[in-house]
């Protein structure tokens, strides 16, 4: 898309009622992308309002609504977001994230031909957008440097997921209209419309071909032409068309890059890449290998030419066990009683009355043993009923030690992300209360989770409370209005936007007062972040008027035109004869260069024309004679002879007695 002004009847258009159209952002083919507000979020979006020739059809419009919401659900850091999607009047539009920066078309035109480690830093993160849509079975159809966006940060973003196919669906059964970008479009695209995860892939390495080179492979006088070359030529060797002063150096496009490239432009789809996974793959594997300052391995080269991911060559971690060794059984001495007498295995109680340790009949001490046995057997029992007193408050005391130090408490679980009633969900799982509060976030969408408070793995006690807070977007504050405000006044009201207030800078203006404001660095109205720097342009008054030459040009046009530039305009008292500049033209000015402030005066010296003397009689002298007395009068003589007969002078021209300007010629006429 093109940059476009803003004569469009939609700027200033309330879109659906909330979206109120700025200004025209860019216009393509098929929409034309806007600078809007959400009233409602109060944030600065991009709105894509499809053009009245496509929106008004039913069917593209249900396509086109389809693969919005498909678009929508592509989560992914590198892929513009798409926040909304409607119909207004009957044109259907798409609000997506605004991006402020330029495209990797503006970056290709300044930097390219760029050096192989350059071009594939910029490509991997379009590479791995591409990639993350075609999981989703997103087929992008239109992918070309305008739909690289790079924020003013150096985020690196694709537009346009799923618009193109819906738009490519429409105009393919309705009027045989060929849908993309001729440059970097696949040739089965071409030859029978038919696209898969493949088109994107040839347009990826089209791409990187471009980068690498500084032009496109394919070109012609016309799209019919180029197309036809996608169609029937292969591409050449990204290293013969780079640069030739970067040829055996570092900057070199190594053979494995040129395999890369050539695969994924191929001319025939079973010969790229499947899709934009596998080029991630092999783009990392070259930008490793360049990092290492690999210049060819021809194992690497071969990879390239894959078209699916060789699990052999993907790199596998080792999963650690989940649990440890097995415990050892430990064996527990066991308490033997061992009796003053011997029991035979027939005494009384035997079967009934029997203790058993280790396998080992013990008898108990009966009421009919002997006082040492009854005072053993009290002593045994003080002593079980100590030991599981003592088992038991130690128990207790663990039991409460655990449940005082960490009994009580769990973890925050992550929220993070989380729409608010997916995070109460959760919450109720784990046995939590949620207090809500909002704030302001550059990447989390509104209405989802940024943070809690306690964090997430924080501990926090059963049954508690956990403050959670939700988006409300990006902060952004309009900048107000400065013209006409006192500098101080000017800071003021950027602090309470809070802005900052940058340099003050003098500038020149016509209307507005010395020493007031005239405007600030970003136009009133626009928003932007908090503590953005806003420079305040200060009067001083009208610009001082530049004195231009009026030498030999009447002085009635040099008088009209400094006094309508508000200078006072004197003549000079007298007027001087000048044999060259005619009576009432300019001799000079006084100052004759440089420029003045308004209300200043500007003086010219104007011409007499030429001092005017008679012309002497010199009729019947001789040539010298006529020579002497006409110099003396100040003229110039010329000589015309008609004979030597007698030398005298007949007549002279101009005649004598006539005025003729001083230093001018006066011819004899001698016979």
């Amino acid at each position: 898309m093109t940059t476009m002004n803003n004569n469009d009847p939609l700027v200033g258009h309330l879109l659906d009622g909330r979206y109120e159209i700025l200004r025209k952002l860019a216009r393509g083919g098929m929409a034309t992308v806007y600078l809007a507000t959400d009233r409602r979020l109060t944030r600065t979006v991009a709105v894509k309002v499809m053009h009245d020739n496509l929106g008004s059809d039913q069917d593209f419009a249900n396509r086109f609504d389809r693969e919005a919401r498909a678009a929508a659900r592509l989560s992914h850091p590198n892929v513009v977001s798409v926040f909304d999607q409607g119909s207004d009047n009957g044109r259907p539009y798409m609000v997506m994230e605004y991006v402020e920066g330029s495209t990797l078309r503006n970056l290709i035109s300044r930097e390219a031909p760029m050096e192989p480690q350059r071009a594939l830093d910029l490509l991997i993160p379009v590479v791995s957008a591409v990639a993350a849509a075609h999981e989703a079975g997103i087929i992008h159809r239109d992918l070309k440097p305008e739909n690289v966006l790079i924020s003013s940060r150096g985020q690196i973003k694709v537009a346009d997921f799923g618009l193109a196919r819906a738009v490519t669906a429409h105009t393919a059964t309705a009027n045989g209209m060929l849908i993309g970008t001729v440059s970097y479009i696949a040739p089965e695209l071409v030859t029978h419309g038919h696209a898969d995860t493949r088109c994107d892939v040839y347009a990826l390495g089209v791409m990187l071909f471009e980068m690498l080179t500084g032009r496109k492979p394919h070109t012609g006088d016309t799209p019919i032409q180029v197309a036809y070359s996608h169609v029937h030529n292969e591409i050449t060797l990204p290293s013969i068309s780079a640069p030739a002063q970067w040829r055996d150096t570092r900057s070199a496009v190594p053979p494995y890059l040129d395999a890369l490239v050539l695969a994924a432009a191929a001319r025939q789809p079973a010969d790229r890449p499947m899709d934009a996974k596998v080029l991630l793959d092999h783009l990392r594997q070259a930008r490793d290998a360049i990092g290492h300052g690999v210049t060819d391995d021809p194992q690497l080269t071969s990879r390239m030419r894959e078209t699916t991911l060789d699990e052999a060559n993907q790199v596998t971690e080792m999963v650690p066990a989940l649990g440890g060794a097995k415990a050892e059984v430990q064996r527990t001495a066991t308490l033997r009683f061992t009796p003053s007498t011997p029991i035979s295995p027939n005494h009384p109680g035997v079967a009934d009355g029997m203790a058993y340790y280790d396998d080992v009949p013990q008898h108990p001490a009966s009421p009919s043993a002997g006082p040492l046995q009854q005072r053993q057997a009290r002593k045994r029992r003080r002593s079980g009923i100590s030991l599981l007193v003592l088992i038991l408050v130690a128990a207790v005391l663990g039991v409460g030690s655990w449940y005082l130090l960490s009994g009580q408490f769990t973890t925050t679980p992550d929220f993070t992300n989380q729409t608010k009633a997916q995070a109460e969900q959760l919450a109720t799982k784990n046995g939590l209360q949620l207090a809500w509060n909002e704030d302001f976030s550059e990447t989390v969408p509104v209405g989802q989770v940024i943070r809690t408070d306690p964090g997430t793995g924080d501990r926090v006690r059963r049954g508690g409370t956990v403050t959670a807070f939700l988006s409300k977007g990006p902060e952004r504050y309009p900048v107000p209005s400065l013209a006409g405000r006192s500098p101080e006044d000017a800071a003021n009201a950027l602090e309470e936007a809070h802005l900052k207030a940058g340099k003050q800078i003098e500038v020149y203006d016509e209307t507005i007062a010395i020493g007031t404001v005239v405007s600030g660095s970003i136009d009133a109205g626009k928003a932007v972040k908090p503590g953005t720097v806003v420079d305040i342009n200060v009067s001083k008054g009208p610009a001082p008027v530049k004195i231009i030459s009026y030498v030999d040009k009447p002085f009635t046009d040099a008088q009209a035109y400094f006094t309508s530039k508000g200078l006072v305009v004197q003549r000079a008292p007298e007027d001087k004869f000048d044999q060259k500049i005619a009576a009432g033209n300019v001799i000079s000015s006084d100052p004759k260069s440089g420029s003045l402030a308004r209300g200043e005066t500007i003086t010219f010296t104007v011409s007499k024309g030429p001092e005017l003397a008679e012309v002497p009689n010199v009729y019947l002298m001789t040539v010298e004679d006529a020579r002497r007395t006409l110099k003396r009068s100040g003229f110039k003589v010329a000589v015309v002879y008609a004979s030597h007969i007698f030398n005298r002078v007949k007549f002279a021209d101009p005649a004598s007695g006539q005025m003729a300007p001083k230093g001018s010629t006066v011819t004899l006429h001698v016979g």
